[in-house]
């Protein structure tokens, strides 16, 4: 029986509603929606037996009940079950609850026995009149919000679960190799069937941890939705046709190459040819470049850019922040301005706070393609920004970007392929290129059929992706990696410091202060909150300047007037300012060689992959660099072991791909992927820490399974993800 379709949204109760915002709307996703954790209330257990701090189900005679009014007014009953007596303590509670827990009445009751001078309690239990027959399975408890009470949502899963297509999907000669993984021969029936209704002889500790051969199976079903997602992805994009970029004998390309002051990495010149193989394909590229703070990615994005121009076509590189963009644009005016300006062509900066003037004549610019390379924020993607023919987008840290923004990003291609067919005067400027190299074995009406044209995609980010990460969640992309840092970067010495010792900590800034060094100070807030008693950058900016008199300390943080925050960078970079207070707005695309210290406040409130971003705004010269985390522990107590496993990371290790693997361990997947997954689930159930043997039969299965049983993948992609597989396209 196909799974019942989705109730139109305005015929919705409000529990439907709260279903929906739960994502609940079709049987298989009520099939999918696991329990948080189980009761047990298929025994009962005599109050004598019961251990202080079990959970237990009681069934007794109440003897007692009265309302009290000190401390504060509460509901207490004695319970005597013939081995001991209780006493359930209740602080809300109704007249319903009075008349059940009644003198003399006989009620089941379940709740964490609790010790004390008073005897034995219990704090809230669930309750209800004695009688009836337990239950042969232990009873689940559901995510849910307020909207749905627990019974109601047993009632809609039991529903669900009872209604939905469960049929296997994996085809039979993959089914051996996948009960040799999870250890067992269980069917996605039953395993549903089993994790909803667990016996009461069930392991606890294997439900909990998901490693009983029931989750194990799941886990695999639901690896295996995303390999085949991805790879269908990759296929529809293999289909699709992209401009071919060639470097041209003495053009662009070489120029750069020859009046770059260094000299490339040999990690860069093999990224750097393994995308332009990429770009001499009629295949659009979508490449992820991956590499360490200061590795050097920015060139290679220009080397890229110069493929693009010398072929004749447009390249847009967009950046998630303004400073970061900046900086991108500095760079490259400076290493391609003099090269294009005999070809009569700029590169473009194009932000949101710009003046409505040089805006305009920005977008005048790109419309026309003398703006070779058009560099900016999210500015690039606006509806008025229109390329003549744009065939190279470049997209920095491009986790801080959602779905939506890297598909707008990608269509600035396309319409414009599209009117060439029959706007005269966009003939020869859309797909194909007023200058462009041929597609290979395309004619030029074929190329402006062919889907509207799509541009070459190179993603970049200074975090590095762990391999489990990029198997699973990259599987689309190709990776590159810069996996050496330029020679001349100092190593960073990394110190974690008690704030109580803040006073030594602003002596050391005295001191690098004293030697012509520079000082970032990172805080995490900009303004009080009542919920973390954490100090704000005004705060820290006003103790620094009146403990370093003498010396220029500057504040910057995300709510100044761009004007402003761009004459305190100048400062700064100009080495006129000795100190930066600053939020995290310095995470990325700062490059202040002079800066030797850098000073992270409250540092146990930041991510791993933060921390290591921020760390990287140093080292970047000669001088031998430290940072600095300054911690302050709760009040009275120890930092919780997250915090002290980030922090004891930072002090152990430089290298960012070993930062990245610990990240993911603590963390989980989402601080790499940011926005990539917006609009599209998440792993639910499979933990890429633990499951790589289950990751590596996905991937395999998935390969045979698309090519050998199409209509398979396609039903199990659909089961599993439903519309929200299109957003993994992105």
């Amino acid at each position: 029986m196909p799974d019942a379709k989705p109730t139109p949204a305005k015929a919705l109760s409000a529990p439907q509603k709260a279903l929906h915002k739960l994502g609940l709307t079709r049987d298989i996703d009520l099939a999918l929606h696991l329990p948080l954790r189980y009761e047990d209330e298929t025994r009962i257990v005599r109050l004598s037996d019961a251990r202080e701090g079990q959970t237990v189900q009681v069934e007794g005679t109440v003897t007692h009940q009265e309302i009290t009014l000190r401390p504060r007014r509460q509901l207490l009953v004695t319970l005597d079950d013939g081995s001991d007596t209780c006493t359930l303590r209740f602080f809300s509670f109704y007249p319903s609850h009075q008349k059940t827990l009644a003198v003399g009445a006989r009620v089941r009751v379940r709740g964490e026995i609790r010790g004390g001078f008073m005897g034995r309690t219990m704090m809230h239990p669930a309750f209800h009149a004695a009688g009836g027959e337990l239950p042969d399975a232990l009873t689940p408890v559901y995510p849910t919000s307020a909207q749905l009470p627990q019974a109601y949502l047993r009632k809609v899963v039991a529903s669900g679960l009872a209604r939905a297509d469960l049929s296997e999907t994996i085809p039979p000669e993959l089914l051996g190799s996948l009960q040799r993984v999870v250890h067992g021969t269980w069917t996605l029936r039953d395993a549903l069937r089993y994790l909803h209704h667990p016996g009461p002889d069930v392991s606890l500790d294997a439900l909990e941890d998901r490693s009983h051969p029931a989750w194990q199976r799941l886990k695999a079903e639901e690896l295996l939705a995303q390999q085949l997602s991805q790879l269908t992805a990759k296929r529809e994009r293999d289909a699709l046709r992209a401009p071919v970029l060639r470097t041209a004998p003495g053009g662009l390309h070489e120029q750069l190459l020859a009046v770059l002051p260094f000299a490339l990495t040999g990690a860069q010149r093999r990224v750097g040819e393994e995308i332009a193989r990429d770009l001499a394909r009629h295949v659009p590229m979508h490449r992820l470049l991956q590499g360490d703070v200061g590795s050097g990615k920015t060139v290679v994005a220009a080397l890229a850019a110069a493929i693009a121009i010398d072929s004749g076509w447009q390249c847009a590189l967009m950046a998630p922040t303004e400073i970061l963009a900046e900086q991108h644009f500095a760079k490259l005016i400076g290493w391609l301005e003099p090269l294009l300006a005999p070809l009569g062509k700029r590169v473009a900066w194009l932000t949101g706070s710009q003046k409505k003037k040089q805006r305009t004549e920005m977008l005048g610019l790109i419309a026309s393609g003398e703006a070779a390379l058009v560099v900016g924020t999210h500015a690039v993607i606006q509806d008025q920004v229109v390329f003549q023919n744009l065939a190279l987008a470049i997209i920095d840290e491009q986790h801080r970007f959602g779905v939506a923004q890297r598909l707008a990003l990608r269509s600035k291609m396309g319409p414009l392929a599209k009117e060439g067919e029959s706007s005269p005067e966009r003939r020869g400027t859309g797909f194909a290129g007023p200058q462009a190299l041929p597609l290979d074995g395309l004619s030029g009406d074929a190329q402006r059929a062919s889907d509207g044209g799509e541009p070459h995609m190179l993603m970049m980010t200074a975090t590095p992706i762990p391999r489990t990460l990029a198997m699973s969640y990259y599987a689309d992309l190709d990776v590159s990696t810069i996996d050496e840092l330029p020679p001349g970067r100092t190593p960073i010495v990394t110190k974690v410091v008690s704030d109580q010792r803040r006073h030594e900590v602003i002596e050391r800034i005295r001191a690098q202060v004293a030697q012509g060094r520079q000082v970032y100070w990172v805080c995490p807030l900009i303004e009080e909150s009542e919920a973390l008693d954490l100090s704000n950058a005004t705060e820290t900016h006003a103790e620094l300047s009146q403990s370093l008199q003498g010396v220029l300390v500057g504040l910057l943080h995300s709510r100044m007037p761009v004007a402003e925050k761009k004459a305190v960078m100048s400062l700064f970079t100009s080495g006129h300012m000795g100190v930066l207070v600053s939020t995290t707005v310095i995470e990325v695309g700062v490059d202040v060689p002079n800066a030797s210290l850098m000073v992270i406040e409250h540092a146990e409130r930041f991510g791993l992959s933060q921390l290591h971003q921020l760390r990287g705004r140093v080292g970047r010269g000669a001088a031998a660099s430290a940072c600095v985390l300054l911690y302050t522990p709760p009040d009275g107590g120890r930092l919780g072991e997250t915090a002290r496993e980030r922090l004891k990371a930072m002090a152990e290790t430089n290298d960012g791909f070993e930062i990245a693997r610990r990240d993911l361990e603590i963390r989980g997947p989402g601080e790499f992927l940011g926005a990539r997954q917006s609009g599209a689930a998440m792993l639910r159930f499979a933990d890429l820490a633990t499951d790589g043997h289950l990751l590596d039969w996905a991937r395999t299965a998935a390969a045979q399974m698309l090519q050998q049983h199409p209509g398979a993948a396609e039903k199990h992609i659909a089961r599993w993800l439903g519309s929200k597989a299109e957003y993994l396209k992105a």
